[in-house]
């Protein structure tokens, strides 16, 4: 399962907004590169592609590739600001060997 949180979710209808692909759903993929490291991304996508896996989270409507979803598994799509100002997508998934457990204080 994929979520996406209610901060993402509102950053992604904004980014529809000014794409004007409203209506279109997000298609998310992943990739390993040679050193393990996953590389994500995320893009709006009305192609239909066989195999595809869709799911809806705060009602926005996610399209992913079966070699993806396997490794999304799990994942969380937040919105934060990592540095004063600066806001980004962030991808929490326990499956990348990056991932850190978040603490709980």
């Amino acid at each position: 399962m994929i979520t996406v949180t209610p901060a993402a979710a509102v950053q992604i209808r904004i980014a529809a907004k000014q794409g004007e692909m409203e209506n279109m759903p997000l298609r998310l993929a992943v990739s390993k590169s040679a050193t393990g490291e996953f590389q994500y991304a995320m893009g709006f996508d009305d192609d239909e592609h066989e195999g595809d896996q869709t799911t809806t989270t705060e009602e926005i409507s996610v399209v992913i590739n079966v070699t993806s979803f396997a490794l999304l598994e799990g994942t969380t799509i937040d919105y934060l600001e990592l540095e004063p100002g600066k806001f980004h997508f962030v991808f929490m998934n326990p499956q990348d060997p990056n991932y850190l457990e978040p603490s709980e204080d």
